[in-house]
């Protein structure tokens, strides 16, 4: 079975290289160096020409994935957004304050993008009992989970992805994320067992415009998808599979 790779853009030119280097998926998200917001409009509209599947972040702020109700009715004017553009579906997620995932919110979410396909992300990360999340998530009817098992990154934690992959047992699908590159993405994959995988197969680049940093528009230096890495990986994943 061909294990896929998603790759996460927050550009039109990210966009572009990561179809050129073989991904299999884009999560379309803005602002990636803050974990990824929901992108805009005209972007989704660009990432409905992609010849692959696009699912789009659905958060309207960094910080914390805790969300009251001027969030929530943004979040489903999003989702309306993402259905309009014509993207294959959503990711999703939230917390309550002590870290367990907000049931209610997210159900509303997934009853909203009715038709849609779903991920739930990252906010899995922060729970207390990844187990029980697991069961939450199936309950949900998601159809894979982001993570990176709990830790900062994926490969400190791929005993609970170990783990989750073995308990979810086929229900859904346990998809590795954070920190995954090139020269760690084979021992991940065949630790887990997972049969797709999302990275950033991004690269730092320094800001060209000195005024434009001095002014505010601009980081010193950013990260940029990269096509090369793209392909890298296909490559390196390809022999995993």
């Amino acid at each position: 079975m061909t294990i896929l790779l998603e790759v996460c853009v927050d550009s039109a030119e990210g966009l572009a290289a990561a179809i050129e280097g073989g991904a299999g998926r884009i999560e379309l998200c803005s602002a990636l160096e803050l974990g990824g917001l929901t992108p805009l409009p005209s972007l989704m509209r660009i990432a409905a020409r992609a010849p692959i599947p696009v699912y789009a972040m659905i958060r309207p702020h960094a910080g914390p994935f805790i969300f009251g109700g001027a969030d929530e009715e943004a979040m489903l004017l999003d989702i309306d957004a993402v259905r309009a553009a014509g993207l294959a579906g959503v990711v999703i997620g939230a917390n309550r304050p002590d870290g367990t995932l907000d049931m209610p919110l997210i159900h509303r979410l997934k009853a909203h993008a009715s038709g849609l396909g779903s991920t739930l992300h990252r906010a899995f990360d922060l729970v207390p009992d990844a187990d029980e999340a697991l069961e939450q998530a199936i309950e949900l009817g998601c159809e894979r989970i982001l993570t990176s098992g709990c830790a900062l990154k994926a490969a400190d934690g791929i005993e609970t992805l170990k783990r989750l992959s073995a308990k979810a047992a086929g229900r859904i699908s346990i998809m590795p994320g954070s920190g995954i590159r090139p020269a760690n993405v084979g021992a991940i994959l065949q630790a887990t067992g997972a049969r797709e995988v999302h990275g950033s197969c991004s690269l730092p680049v320094d800001s060209v415009d000195p005024r434009a940093v001095a002014f505010g528009f601009e980081a010193k230096s950013s990260n940029r998808t990269d096509v090369d890495m793209v392909r890298e990986m296909r490559r390196v994943i390809a022999a995993a599979g």
